[in-house]
């Protein structure tokens, strides 16, 4: 062992457990307030006896100056050590304790005294305020110590001064008095004192078991893990108290719930407003990764209750994962239609080989014009009603799903939609969202349709998606629109109920609304009405005759068998003459 070992050891400090500190300074200011309260006590006790000291000796000098007798023999006798009046005092002291009675004449001369060899000397301290008339109280030193004294007048039958009696308590006696009550007090200060440890102790160990016996430096140092920590995930954290009032809200949940620092202590209603995400966040909807959309984001949240009543809300931006997995679907419908139209094609190649075969090359150009006709006019019929080469795209891409699944999806002849839409993305998301959950209802069943309408009325637009599915009960037509409310079973790799709200939030902030009603004929028919989805039109360009407004209803193209459909497909069924060939 090294030599500094034991001065290592024997060095003194603070303790490093929080429980010990705060006992240590607790007692510390226990002892202390009790050292403080005996010493504001004392000061105005001892006061206090020196007091009551000074007024006995007073007492006893008026008591001693009152008697006739005395002022006579002060007059009339000689200051001696046998005579009457320092009999008559020496009666007084000894009946009152006092420590000396002292009478003397007008010019400060003796007339008694305890020490009869001091009788006819001069007094040690001055007379003349007695003397004058005035009675006096002071602590004072004299021939006999440090005493408490009160002197008074001596006067004769005629009411003249004749002399001045002083009387003395020994100061000693008044001390022993004050430190006869040290004891009492200090007994109380101790109770006072032990009381206050006891206290101390509790109320450490309340603070060990909330802090789980941390150091004051352990402490911090977990509060700057936990600023940097809640500010440096990308995970959104909001922590409420009992209440339900926020009381942290880290950098991530700011972005992601578009609030800021005027949420913390407002409860979530008035931070968030009304919704799934405020119900969520509150604890009313329970569950694990729970869905929701703020905004344009869909959310999962997650809520654990705390031991205070509070609780810890964490937040995941799921929309990229969501648009992932919505492009996943199509890429896996497109692949299932491209896995068709292979083995279509291949048909095909079979036919027109037949046809070469049999040499009739007539029958096989025209069978080529068809088959190569069906995809342009598809493209064509589109294009020419929607001229935003965005929504013209998605709905190419649906025509070829819904075609692969057997529906039939149609593009109202009512369908005018110029090239000037302010913000053409919300736009693919709503109706794709809507071609998507109409074709999952009518799969599978007969005569299966979609019709989609997109058309303007001034700068609105209005989108509008039928289909002959089921259609939806009018006490369900609210809670489709709920986020995590579905009727169908979750693929894998993400869930459902998404969709039908984002369209709805997506029409809310820009001002519209999103509703469903039942189609004509059956089914469900979907409206979403956007007030500003277009920009201006150009005043120096003539009018596009695409914009202008129908005068004449077109015929309901899903009730009406007969009607050519506007939009077919790749894979849509040939007509009656070409399967004869």
């Amino acid at each position: 062992m090294s030599p500094t070992a034991p001065a290592r050891r024997l060095r003194l400090g603070l303790p490093r457990r929080m429980f010990s500190q705060v006992l240590l300074m607790q007692v510390a200011m226990a002892a202390g307030v009790a050292v403080l309260a005996t010493g504001l006590f004392l000061a105005p006790l001892g006061n206090q006896l020196d007091d009551q000291a000074m007024r006995r000796a007073l007492a006893i000098a008026r008591t001693t100056a009152v008697q006739p007798q005395i002022a006579e023999d002060v007059v009339n006798t000689p200051p001696t050590a046998g005579g009457p009046v320092q009999r008559a005092a020496e009666r007084i002291r000894k009946a009152t304790r006092a420590e000396y009675i002292v009478v003397m004449d007008g010019r400060g001369v003796r007339w008694s005294h305890p020490t009869p060899g001091e009788i006819g000397r001069t007094v040690s301290t001055d007379p003349g305020q007695a003397l004058a008339g005035h009675e006096v109280m002071q602590i004072d030193d004299g021939t006999l110590g440090r005493t408490a004294r009160g002197k008074v007048p001596l006067r004769d039958s005629d009411g003249d001064i004749v002399g001045a009696v002083s009387v003395g308590i020994a100061y000693g006696s008044v001390r022993a008095r004050l430190i006869h009550a040290i004891p009492e007090l200090l007994a109380y200060a101790g109770g006072a004192l032990a009381v206050g440890a006891l206290a101390a102790w509790l109320i450490s160990r309340r603070v060990q078991r909330q802090t789980r016996d941390l150091a004051f430096s352990d402490i911090s140092a977990l509060l700057a893990e936990r600023e940097a920590m809640l500010h440096g995930i990308r995970e959104g954290v909001v922590a409420l108290d009992r209440a339900g009032r926020v009381r942290l809200l880290n950098d991530e949940a700011r972005r992601l719930l578009g609030i800021g620092d005027e949420a913390v202590g407002r409860s979530l209603d008035e931070a968030l407003g009304e919704g799934r995400t405020t119900d969520v966040l509150a604890g009313r909807v329970t569950g694990t990764d729970l869905l929701t959309v703020r905004g344009r984001r869909v959310l999962v949240a997650n809520r654990m209750p705390t031991d205070d009543g509070g609780a810890v809300a964490t937040l995941r931006d799921r929309t990229e994962l969501e648009q992932l997995g919505r492009e996943l679907d199509s890429t896996r419908g497109l692949i299932d239609a491209l896995r068709a139209q292979d083995h279509e094609h291949a048909n095909r190649m079979h036919t027109l080989l037949g046809f070469l075969e049999l040499e009739m090359y007539d029958d096989a150009m025209e069978f080529v014009g068809e088959v190569v006709g069906d995809h342009r006019v598809t493209a064509e019929q589109i294009t020419e009603k929607i001229q935003d080469p965005l929504l013209a795209a998605l709905l190419v891409g649906k025509a070829t799903v819904a075609a692969e699944r057997g529906v039939a999806l149609l593009v109202s002849e009512r369908t005018r939609l110029p090239d000037r839409l302010i913000d053409p993305r919300d736009i693919v998301t709503i109706v794709g969202n809507l071609v998507d959950n109409a074709l999952d209802a009518v799969a599978g069943t007969a005569h299966a349709r979609v019709e989609v309408e997109l058309r303007t009325e001034g700068r609105a637009a209005v989108l509008r998606v039928r289909d002959t599915g089921p259609g939806i009960p009018a006490a369900q037509r609210e809670l489709v629109f709920t986020e995590g409310w579905t009727t169908k079973e979750a693929p894998a790799h993400r869930e459902r109920g998404i969709g039908l709200p984002l369209v709805r939030r997506l029409a809310e902030r820009q001002g519209g609304a999103a509703t469903v009603d039942r189609a004509q004929g059956g089914g469900a028919e979907f409206t979403v009405v956007l007030p500003e989805a277009l920009t201006e039109p150009d005043t120096e360009r003539a009018p596009d005759a695409l914009t202008e407004p129908d005068t004449e209803p077109a015929p309901d193209a899903l009730t009406e068998p007969d009607v050519e459909p506007a939009l077919t497909g790749p894979m849509a069924p040939r007509t009656a003459e070409r399967e004869s060939r």
